[in-house]
């Protein structure tokens, strides 16, 4: 039998389960359920970056009603139906996301959450198959793990009291997301030697117990003009493209201009992504020759392709202020492979056609799409007139990011052009010329009067996990 199309452009009105097909009656759909799974499969099939390949958001997927609502019926909650409708969840779409709260979602994306402040790495402890200990990679300013003077690079081998084992990571790594919990230290010991086979790490009786906090996060976290051998250099550590931080970022790299900064480190290590607009800004203050030109380029699906978008090199900052501008032809990007992904990405993509981009550390994610919130609203994307019968709103993948020259960042990631790899007895400060990665992107600029001991330990230590934030590797339209 012949499907029956589903017309989509109807359903946008207003995303009743009822307007879709010819047959139906005006009854309400009493099932909340029903009625969100409704707003879940219309959504994903209006927009989804890889509609066409997924044979259930097919428009003539359903022959009537009856058939269509079988089908929302046979899925018992609003996640299941979503994590089914992604395309090649292990491999391509890993980062479409549902939340069934959209204003814990909104603050998410301006850059507030509950936290306490503290982001690690968890590594096999050294000749063991199956103990665990952990390391803070990173103290967010004025936080709750600031504030208790924890400080990047401690080690913690128990969490509650709990040993840390491969058995139990998982456990315990979610008590580390619960509101409160507790970090046994512990220190680690090379025994004087290079090898790690003698390491040891033992607990030390020291613990500190953190309770999270709202918290806002400004993503520059820290500038430094440095400078070596009479050259000027800028250091910014940068954790995300939050749009409503714009001028902070503005006004660092004025910090920068003021100081006649000629050399620039853009430390994108645990930056995990954001605001496609906030990228291009951030790619006019490094450069500023190329004002007007296009930086990078968004390709939706075949029903929202008038929104294909070209963003361009501006030399103006959310609509008014000026940018501050370095007018560099060469820049030094430090990544991670487990952090360092999409906006962060795209800048790396967007600047190499037009200046030299060193990259320097880890192979990246590898994440070129970006989503946009969908909420159960006329317009889809904004919250205005949103159905207030529920809470639910997706952050699915809408669109696919390309530098000028049409080149995507591989799924694979980017390859660094300098390899080298943090390591809990390498961390170094962040923004000291003698911290590994740092200093690797000092020494490749040819000082001839100076040396820098660039230290390669990160393969060493066997990494287990990192735990992020859900929303971590996103880049988003605004």
């Amino acid at each position: 039998m012949r499907k029956i199309k589903i017309l989509l452009l109807t359903c946008l009105v207003g995303f009743s389960f009822t307007s879709c097909f010819d047959d139906l009656d005006d009854n309400i759909i009493p099932a909340s359920t029903l009625e969100i799974n409704d707003f879940v499969w219309k959504g994903m099939n209006y927009v989804y970056l890889y509609k066409p390949e997924v044979i259930a958001l097919a428009d003539d997927n359903f022959a009537s009603n009856t058939e269509y609502q079988e089908y929302l019926n046979g899925f018992e909650s609003p996640e299941v139906l979503f994590e089914s409708l992604k395309y090649d969840a292990e491999n391509v779409d890993r980062f479409s996301r549902i939340t069934d709260n959209y204003y814990e979602l909104q603050n998410s994306l301006g850059g507030t959450s509950l936290s306490t402040g503290v982001e690690f790495n968890f590594y096999y402890v050294p000749g063991s198959s199956s103990e665990i200990f952990g390391a803070i990679t990173l103290v967010l300013n004025n936080s709750v793990a600031d504030n208790l003077g924890l400080e990047r690079g401690q080690i913690f081998r128990g969490v509650n009291g709990e040993p840390l084992t491969l058995g139990s990571i998982d456990d315990l790594g979610d008590a580390i997301y619960q509101d409160s919990f507790t970090l046994n230290f512990a220190d680690y010991d090379n025994n004087g030697t290079t090898e790690p086979e003698d390491d040891t790490v033992v607990l030390n009786g020291e613990s500190a117990s953190l309770s999270k906090m709202t918290y806002t996060e400004n993503p520059v976290h820290k500038t430094e003009v440095l400078n070596v051998s009479g050259t000027k250099i800028g250091y910014l550590m940068y954790n995300g493209f939050t749009f409503n931080f714009n001028d902070e970022l503005n006004n660092a790299f004025g910090e920068f201009s003021a100081a006649g900064v000629t050399e620039l480190v853009i430390d994108l290590r645990y930056n995990g992504g954001g605001s496609v607009q906030t990228a291009a800004y951030l790619g006019s203050m490094v450069t500023g020759q190329f004002t007007g030109e296009v930086y990078s380029k968004t390709f939706h699906n075949e029903n929202l392709q008038s929104l294909d978008t070209n963003y361009l090199f501006t030399n103006s900052i959310n609509g008014g202020g000026t940018i501050n501008s370095l007018n560099l032809s060469r820049v030094y990007v430090l990544t991670t492979n487990r952090r360092t992904a999409s906006a962060s990405e795209l800048v790396i993509n967007s600047l190499k056609p037009y200046i030299d981009v060193v990259v320097i550390g880890e192979n990246t994610v590898g994440k070129t799409q970006a989503s946009q919130t969908v909420y159960d609203s006329p317009s889809l994307f904004t919250d205005e007139n949103v159905n207030l019968s529920h809470k639910y709103a997706m952050q699915p993948l809408i669109a696919n990011s390309t530098n000028v020259n049409d080149q995507l960042v591989p799924g694979t990631g980017l390859i660094p052009d300098i390899e080298i790899s943090e390591s809990p007895s390498t961390f170094g400060i962040l923004g000291d010329i003698n911290e590994p990665l740092l200093a690797a992107a000092i020494a490749n600029m040819n000082f001839a009067d100076r040396s820098f001991n660039v230290v390669n330990e990160g393969d060493k230590l066997r990494d287990v996990k990192h735990y992020i934030s859900p929303l971590e590797q996103d880049m988003y339209i605004d």
